[in-house]
């Protein structure tokens, strides 16, 4: 969120709720909207601007799924289960695609770029996942996998300054 950070903590954290002490003992409630302060407004103000722009970013058949929240927060969280799931499910897609790049091998009838364009697509689902893999450790299965008409290209790779480039 480069437009501001505060709408992140927002979207986190929860909505700012304006409160005050009262009574005896002193209990802290939260304000009735007459006595909210400029101070106040503005704050709960970025729960509706967190609101704004998630929403914005949405289709029809998601809003349908996040429109009754009330906070970004509410939003956020039913947006990550849509698409990412519980914690359970994404660990369960993890394992997946890690066993799927561990196997991952060239099909005989592959060119190479559609061979790459499925490589990568595996890539960019552990990454959107959390799932980091080192370029260099990328690299060697890319080269692992070609078919053995890349050897000689391979092993120039293996023994020359390509190779020591993309371990940095």
């Amino acid at each position: 969120m480069a437009e501001d950070s505060e709408l992140w903590d927002v979207i986190c954290d929860g909505p700012f709720i304006p409160t005050k002490t009262s009574g005896d003992p002193a209990v802290t409630v939260p304000k009735k909207i007459k006595e909210f302060n400029d101070v106040d407004r503005k704050a709960i103000e970025k729960n509706f601007r967190a609101k704004k722009i998630l929403v914005c970013g949405i289709g029809v058949d998601e809003y349908n799924k996040i429109s009754a929240c009330q906070s970004a927060k509410e939003i956020w969280e039913a947006l990550q289960i849509t698409h990412e799931g519980t914690t359970q499910v994404k660990q369960s897609k993890i394992d997946m695609l890690t066993t799927e790049y561990e196997l991952f091998r060239m099909k005989d009838d592959e060119s190479i770029q559609d061979m790459h364009t499925r490589f990568t697509s595996i890539i960019n689902e552990l990454h959107s996942l959390g799932e980091i893999i080192p370029r260099n450790k990328l690299v060697r299965k890319i080269l692992s996998v070609l078919p053995n008409s890349w050897e000689s290209k391979v092993n120039a790779i293996h023994r020359g300054k390509g190779f020591a480039e993309a371990n940095n």
